[in-house]
């Protein structure tokens, strides 16, 4: 997993409370077990007309303005639903590197961090500013830096966010949940080594 240090990038939002997993993702994706491959499918009932290949024009995230977007505003309890971790791999794979919402379920606040993305919690307030901000302006980019924990706006000022230590880290380092394993390796070797030894004595 790639590290998240600090990322520039295009602000798109998605104005809906309570998006759950299967609006993310709908449940007919979910047959395969790669982790790439979800980019067309992502919002799929939402991006698409009846015929599931026309772009829908009244989607917000279908404007030609938020295309290569890779910041997504959001509203309340952002993830809830099923834990399938497909969700966050869709989003990934349009090229979402991090979500600003006031609220996120918790199973896929986690999942966001196993899959490299950065969830920010920002009061509904300043999630408000945001979304009006962004439209206001075609273009409008953010700046994430992470180890700061700042959100650096266009007009150069700063919103701080909250992250626990352990969450950061792992972005920081692109720790996944094998990473965060393999850092163990050497006692692991060990303790394996001493279990054979014991068995063959």
């Amino acid at each position: 997993m790639n590290p998240f240090t600090i990322h520039k990038g295009l602000v798109a939002p998605l104005d809906a409370m309570h998006v759950d997993t299967d609006q993310i993702i709908p449940k007919q994706f979910l047959k395969r077990i790669e982790r790439t491959g979800y980019e067309d499918v992502l919002f799929f009932d939402w991006r698409y007309l009846d015929d599931g290949k026309t772009p829908n024009p009244e989607f917000e995230m279908n404007a030609p303005r938020y295309q290569g977007a890779s910041i997504l505003l959001a509203r309340d309890n952002f993830g809830c639903g099923s834990s399938r971790e497909h969700a966050p791999w869709a989003l990934f794979d349009y090229g979402i590197r991090s979500i600003i919402a006031p609220s996120f379920a918790d199973i896929f606040f986690n999942n966001c961090f196993n899959n490299g993305m950065l969830p920010i919690r920002l009061s509904a307030d300043l999630v408000e500013e945001l979304f009006q901000q962004t439209r206001a302006a075609e273009g409008y980019s953010l700046e994430i830096n992470l180890p700061g924990q700042k959100i650096i706006r266009p007009d150069g000022s700063a919103i701080s966010f909250e992250i626990t230590p352990f969450l950061k880290q792992r972005l920081l380092n692109g720790w996944d949940q094998i990473g965060l394993t393999l850092r163990y390796e050497d006692a692991i070797t060990a303790y394996e080594e001493k279990r054979a030894a014991a068995r063959n004595a």
